[in-house]
């Protein structure tokens, strides 16, 4: 199960403490996946969705909400040829479907006629807990989360841009950060960062699986900087590496050439240990002195051996 889907089956269990905050999550489910149709005068809501968490969430809130039922049709998707495609028809019979419309702000009046609207009204958010419930609705019928795993994603699909501007605006009011991008004929509301993407699941109520995607950030987190300091320290040490390969080459070179005893005594003494301790680090070398040495007086041996290797190596035949 996808980590999408342990979410919407999450919330498929949660719902609202007021009837206000059931509206608003049943007016999220039709503004993201509702098909509403008009006749002479009667209306139609027609639910179309491949989730059988929204499905059934859509189906109880109905049921609970305004005592209504509703038949399910179940269809194949042709074009997938394998999801089932679960469709609820809400007709206006006794007026059902346009009491759930007016109800949620879908369908509203003005000078005698009924129009539908492909906003957000105020009307179904009246408190926080309803901007909760519709952020709910919305997920359950438009959203998905990448698996924390792999990336961080979350967004929600939208048919209406100021659908989708109002939607963010409701979950930036949470302290987000969420964002608008058109993608071909929709619009995508969406979150990128993992922190944003546990308090949106908090904002949401999915309090098991934002405790499931702080254990995947924790062990993330731990891996990388494991990872960070495991290369910082493989980069030190290829840098060591090379610097006492080419201190050896330069050893090895006045070795060759002139003698260690063309040295000062106290840089053909490093030299010396250097040779015979090739793996050795400053600090080792700094101790092996007499009198010890400090690894940044053990550095400027060095340093100074390579600047007469060099010189040498020139024909400037001093040890300066």
């Amino acid at each position: 199960m996808s980590f999408s889907s342990k979410v919407k089956s999450e919330l498929l269990h949660h719902f609202g403490e007021a009837r206000h905050c059931n509206i608003a999550e049943i007016a999220a489910i039709i503004n993201c996946c509702g098909d509403i149709s008009q006749n002479n005068g009667n209306f139609c809501i027609k639910i179309h969705t491949e989730n059988v968490s929204v499905a059934r969430k859509y189906f109880t809130l109905l049921k609970n909400t305004f005592n209504i039922e509703c038949e399910m049709l179940v269809k194949r998707n042709n074009a997938l040829k394998k999801n089932r495609v679960y469709i609820f028809e809400l007709d206006d019979d006794g007026d059902k479907a346009k009491k759930v419309l007016m109800s949620t702000g879908i369908l509203r009046a003005k000078d005698g006629e009924y129009n539908v609207y492909h906003d957000i009204s105020p009307v179904v958010l009246s408190s926080t807990c309803c901007k909760r419930a519709f952020i709910r609705g919305a997920f359950l019928s438009s959203g998905s989360i990448s698996d924390p795993e792999k990336n961080y994603h979350a967004e929600f699909v939208c048919d209406y841009e100021v659908f989708s501007e109002q939607l963010k605006d409701i979950i930036n009011s949470f302290g987000l950060d969420s964002k608008v991008i058109k993608r071909k004929e929709q619009y995508v509301v969406y979150i990128k960062e993992g922190e944003q993407i546990t308090d949106l699941l908090n904002v949401m109520e999915a309090h098991v699986s934002l405790m499931d995607m702080e254990n995947v950030r924790i062990l993330k987190d731990m891996r990388n900087n494991v990872n960070r300091k495991v290369n910082c320290e493989t980069a030190n040490l290829k840098k060591t590496i090379a610097a006492s390969v080419k201190h050896v080459e330069d050893i090895v070179f006045i070795k060759d050439n002139y003698g260690l005893e063309y040295l000062p005594k106290n840089l053909e003494e490093m030299a010396r240990a250097r040779l015979e301790y090739p793996e050795a680090s400053l600090k080792e070398l700094g101790e092996m002195m007499d009198p010890k040495v400090g690894k940044s007086g053990v550095n400027h041996r060095l340093r100074k051996i390579s600047i007469i290797a060099e010189g040498l190596r020139e024909g400037n035949l001093t040890n300066g």
